[in-house]
This record gives structure tokens, sequence and C-alpha cells, in this order.
């Protein structure tokens, strides 16, 4: 029978998670253990339970919401040993369609957001210390691109950095780093900013490529006259904005 990990995983979230907090700031509002107000009456409204105050959630009730909404919605009892911690952090932090995502685009799968046979096979087939690194390096650019950035990054920094170093040394090693407790953070979602995004898709190798390609077309066009080239340029910008937009939109996905 496979060891169930997510007590240990769970123990090390709580690193991270703290008591309470509500940070002006924090997109998640008012969070105790890193449970949002807003998933705790989700939770009790599903089980027929009158709503609470956030600051009143007991015990079990923390460790069940984090099993059953962020570890087995990611599936992590199927993934490698260090990758499944790697991701449940990314979950409870930005949400498990958007770290279910991250996975996908890292091992190759169908990215769709919902974890099943065919990217536990991907993320199998694959070296854990590489997917570990390049999603941990993932998650701190959309964490970079982020509104509230300027206000979180300390704390988001160290706690990806944190998350990395134990992932890697759970996947090498089957043990984990000491880290000092930290106080609750906020989460890593919401909307990107937009400047931030730009800059960052306007560096991605891909986007230059594309951005050459349609310059190249442009210019071999400026050297004709007539209407069927004017036009055939102006569909050819369109187009180049168009192809800008959509990379805006896939990494605010």
């Amino acid at each position: 029978m496979t060891k169930d990990r997510f007590p240990r995983a769970f123990a090390l979230l709580g690193v991270h998670e703290g008591g309470y907090s509500n940070h002006p700031d924090d997109p998640g509002g008012a969070t105790m253990k890193g449970v949002t107000q807003r998933t705790y009456d989700a939770d009790r409204d599903r089980r027929g339970l009158p709503r609470k105050d956030v600051r009143e959630i007991s015990d079990a009730e923390v460790e069940r919401i984090y099993r059953g909404q962020y570890w087995n919605s990611v599936r992590a009892d199927d993934l490698p040993d260090g990758l499944a911690y790697c991701v449940f952090d990314a979950a409870v932090n930005s949400g498990p369609g958007r770290a279910a995502r991250w996975l996908q685009q890292e091992v190759g799968a169908k990215v769709d957001g919902v974890v099943g046979s065919e990217t536990i096979a991907a993320a199998r087939q694959k070296d854990a210390r590489r997917i570990i690194d390049r999603y941990c390096d993932r998650r701190l650019a959309f964490m970079k691109r982020l509104k509230h950035w300027a206000a979180f990054k300390n704390g988001w920094s160290r706690r990806v950095s944190e998350v990395r170093a134990q992932s890697l040394e759970w996947a090498e090693k089957d043990r984990v780093v000491t880290v000092s407790t930290q106080s609750p953070q906020p989460k890593a979602e919401g909307k990107e900013s937009l400047a931030a995004t730009v800059k960052d898709a306007v560096t991605d190798r891909g986007a230059l490529g594309a951005a050459s390609g349609f310059l190249g077309s442009l210019g071999a066009l400026a050297s004709g006259h007539g209407p069927v080239q004017y036009a055939i340029a102006g569909v050819l910008v369109i187009a180049a904005l168009g192809a800008l937009w959509w990379i805006v939109q896939g990494r605010e996905a």
C-alpha cells in the first residue's frame, strides 16, 4: 500500500499559511490558516451547516478542506514524490486549476486545468527534479505579473524558494529541509498586471519570433504599391496584434 504523503505535505504547508490574516491587498480576503472566508462558507454550505467566522475554523475542518479541495484536486497521491507537494502548495496559494495548468504545461500534457490520466502518465515519465525547478520558475514568474507583487514580493519569493528546496529534497533524498515559521502568506491569485504581462510576453522567444516574421512580411510588402498590398498589410497588422493578445491571454490563464 502506498504511504499517505498528505500529512507530511500538510505540515509543510502550515509553515507558510500561519494563523489569521486580513490584509487589505490580499485578494483572498479574510484568511485563517490559509483557508479564506469564501472557501469556508462554501464548505459549510455543502455540509448543510450554518456559516461561521473563519477564525473559528477547527483543525479538522482545515485538514479536510486542504485534502479534499486541493490535494485531491491535483491528484497529488498519484504524482511523483516532491512534485506532489510542489503542485499542492501552488494549488493552495494560486488555485487548483492554475496549479494543474502549470503542471500540464511543464510535462507536455493537454492544458485544461484538470489533472487526469494523461497528465499523471506524462509527469511520471519526466525527471521530477527538473519539473520541480521549471514549475517553481513558472510560478514565480506568474507572481511577478500580479498587481500586488510589490506589496508581497518578499513573502512570495521566500515561499517559492522554500517550496522548491523542500520539494527537491523530498524528490532526491526523501527528507525535508528545515525552515523557519513564517507569517501567513497572502493568496497569489487574481488578474495579472497588464503592463507586466505584456512586458513578459514580448520577451518570450516565441513571441519575438512571431513578431520578426510579421515585420519581415510587412517589409516585403512595403516595397510594393497598390490597394492589394495595402489590404494585405492591414490584415497582417491586425493578425500581429491578435497574436500578441493571444500570448497575453495565455499567460493570464
